[in-house]
């Protein structure tokens, strides 16, 4: 039988550049690992880019006559050699991919091995040039599998052996055809069996390598994002009782111009976030445990989609996309400067992204760029590798259209924008130049002048560094106060508008930057919704609650805003519900209707605790995360974007942070 062992302990971390190491040498350590998980963060701690080395006793295991033992590595910052005994046994160039290499005729009683693991600037692998740490390291898990002779293939592209591709035939009838390959080593017959609510079995001969067979399924479960997510199994079993699982979801979707997003036969606008794979303190070096505390904060929010920028991120993570139904932007770090040396290996990274994630269903486009004509000319050499990334996705997958994040810059009839099947921008009217009005001026005119193609918005922001407070907020000011207003705005442009197919905010989570030193934080981007250790939920994270969340709640903005000047001050509640009730030291002192951004004004001439509460079906909902509760109560998970449902509430209340005036 196969057999999985975990390589990700008693490694031996060198950081120099120097040839290979002659034996184990230099600082213990674990894998997830990367050597940049703190630099840039502090003003005074540099940023090594460079090659720096990884070494391990391996013995030889138990492998069955005619098996094979294949080394796996699921990501490998950024160009990686692997030796093993002192011979290089291969190499990789892309650090957010996996492969595989098989070293059954290399392997001694006990070996050594070696991986050699660079970050620092080339010409050719990326991405070379963006507003983000490049983290170097051994930064996801290390395996070894061992197979018998009869086996599920290992393929060197780390694509898994099972491939799904699950066609919805009748709609409303929910008929769909199942279509099923697998790649086989030395095996003569496999069986298929498909479980979940509808069962099926098929027994198929392999033929050069290959089995496959199609399933005609009738009342199938559709994959229903977050209402639904639900997820069959397909198993494939050899004779000699090797098993292999992919889960899969039957789902069916378009992208118009008129509608957006469409998901099984519904309209289904795509509103949500980006997200990239680091946290402070650790890097990019993440565990599950840090993956599914990203993702629950998320559906917190309400968020129904996210942008999985710049690159592509853990099959943790889009496993946890498929379970939580998040519709999901895929992409290759082929982002602000193309590089004449880099066709190969954005070719290269693409292929491995498709073939490696082409049975998740949460997986909706493939995206070809990210601002790559910011600092590149659209020439004739940028459009063709457009053209070919193009290409390749749709020869590797017939069932998802591309797309593409352009810069807010480029012209609305560039030829690029004909290359993607869909299209989207990247726009920060409002902070970085102009103002708010222009975001909705930009788009209107798009769609006016072609109005047969779809449009979204795949990055809006504002930087907040949450100690600054501010009672008159200006653009640039990095205030948490105009991050509020700023999203205010955006998330109203957005409503406004169903027909942008997916919109995305820049960016979930502060990130670092190593480049950045600006508001009062060095080597972050502190656009995020929440702090880059994810221990404070910025307000402008309950904006987008309010307009996306069925949960009920109430949140009090500025409650880091204590000491004020003001006699009179302004208080702004967000809330989901329709009527707001502001407590000025347990007294009430105003009911407001509205919708999501509710504004008081508060006499204040001393300390003061505010509080809001809000009725729900004759229950009281109250503001409830701060830490002077005097009743807590639970607050469920967020399930979908709509209003709150009748009967769904929530019973908490606490007070507010005071305020002194």
């Amino acid at each position: 039988m196969s057999k999985s062992i975990t390589l990700n302990d008693n490694w031996f971390f060198t950081k120099d550049d120097n040839c290979i190491p002659a034996g184990l040498t230099g600082e213990a350590v674990s894998l997830p690992h990367t050597w940049n998980a703190k630099d840039g963060q502090d003003g005074g701690n540099d940023y090594y880019r460079g090659r720096c080395w990884y070494t391990r006793k391996l013995s030889r295991p138990e492998i069955p006559e005619g098996g094979r033992a294949v080394l796996e590595f699921e990501g490998a910052a950024f160009e990686a050699h692997v030796y093993l005994g002192g011979k290089e046994i291969t190499s990789h160039e892309g650090g957010y991919s996996a492969f595989r290499v098989d070293i059954t005729d290399e392997l001694k009683e006990e070996n050594l091995l070696a991986v050699s693991v660079d970050n620092s600037e080339n010409d050719r692998v990326y991405p070379q040039k963006a507003d983000f740490t490049f983290y170097g390291g051994l930064y996801r898990p290390v395996k070894l599998i061992i197979v018998p002779h009869e086996h599920f293939a290992l393929n060197e592209n780390g694509a898994p052996a099972l491939k799904v591709t699950p066609i919805v035939t009748d709609l409303a009838a929910k008929k769909a055809r199942v279509e099923v390959c697998a790649d086989i080593e030395n095996a003569k017959e496999v069986n298929f069996r498909i479980e979940g609510e509808q069962s099926a079995c098929l027994k198929v001969e392999v033929k050069d390598g290959k089995a496959s067979a199609t399933f005609e399924m009738e009342n199938v479960r559709l994959w229903d994002g977050t209402d639904d997510p639900y997820l069959y199994t397909l198993t494939a079993v050899l004779e000699n009782g090797q098993e292999e699982s992919v889960r899969f979801g039957i789902r069916t979707y378009e992208i118009t111009a008129k509608d957006g997003f469409i998901l099984n036969g519904r309209k289904y606008p795509l509103r949500g976030v980006s997200r990239h794979q680091d946290r402070e303190g650790i890097g990019n070096a993440l565990t599950m445990q840090e993956h599914k505390e990203d993702i629950e904060i998320i559906r917190e929010m309400g968020a129904n989609t996210i942008r999985l920028a710049h690159y592509q991120h853990a099959r943790e993570f889009y496993d946890l996309c498929d379970e939580y139904g998040i519709i999901t932007w895929a992409e290759i770090p082929y982002i602000t400067m193309h590089m004449s040396g880099g066709r190969r290996n954005a070719l290269s990274q693409m292929e491995e992204l498709v073939l490696q994630n082409y049975n998740h269903p949460s997986i909706a486009v493939w995206g070809l760029s990210n601002e790559i004509t910011a600092a590149s000319a659209v020439n004739d050499e940028l459009l063709g590798v457009h053209k070919e990334l193009n290409d390749l996705c749709h020869r590797l997958d017939t069932t998802r259209p591309t797309t593409m994040a352009n810069v807010f810059m480029l012209e609305q009839d560039s030829p690029i924008l004909k290359i993607p099947d869909v299209n989207s921008y990247n726009l920060y009217f409002g902070w970085y130049l102009g103002d708010l009005d222009q975001n909705d001026e930009f788009f209107d005119e798009w769609h006016e002048k072609y109005p047969d193609m779809p449009m979204g918005l795949s990055e809006y922001g504002a930087d907040a560094n949450p100690a600054y407070q501010s009672s008159a907020p200006e653009k640039g000011d990095y205030t948490e106060t105009y991050q509020c207003v700023y999203h205010e705005h955006m998330a109203k442009m957005i409503e406004e508008r169903p027909w942008l197919w997916a919109t995305h905010v820049w960016n979930m989570f502060d990130f670092a930057a190593d480049g950045r030193d600006e508001g009062g934080k060095h080597g972050v981007n502190q656009k995020g919704l929440v702090t880059f250790d994810r221990k404070i939920k910025k307000d402008a994270f309950y904006l987008y609650k309010a307009y996306w969340s069925r949960d009920p709640f109430v949140h009090i903005c500025g409650r880091r805003y204590i000491d004020r000047a003001e006699d009179i001050t302004k208080i702004k509640v967000y809330s989901n519900l329709p009527e707001v009730s502001l407590y000025k030291d347990g007294k009430l002192l105003e009911t407001k209707t509205g919708c999501r951004v509710f504004e008081f004004e508060v006499p204040i001439s001393g300390e003061h605790e505010i509080s809001a509460a809000a009725f729900f079906e004759s229950a009281a909902v109250s503001e409830a995360d701060s830490p002077a509760s005097i009743v807590r109560g639970e607050i469920p998970d967020s399930s979908s974007l709509a209003s709150p449902a009748a009967g769904e509430f929530s019973e908490a209340s606490s007070l507010a942070s005071p305020i002194r005036g």
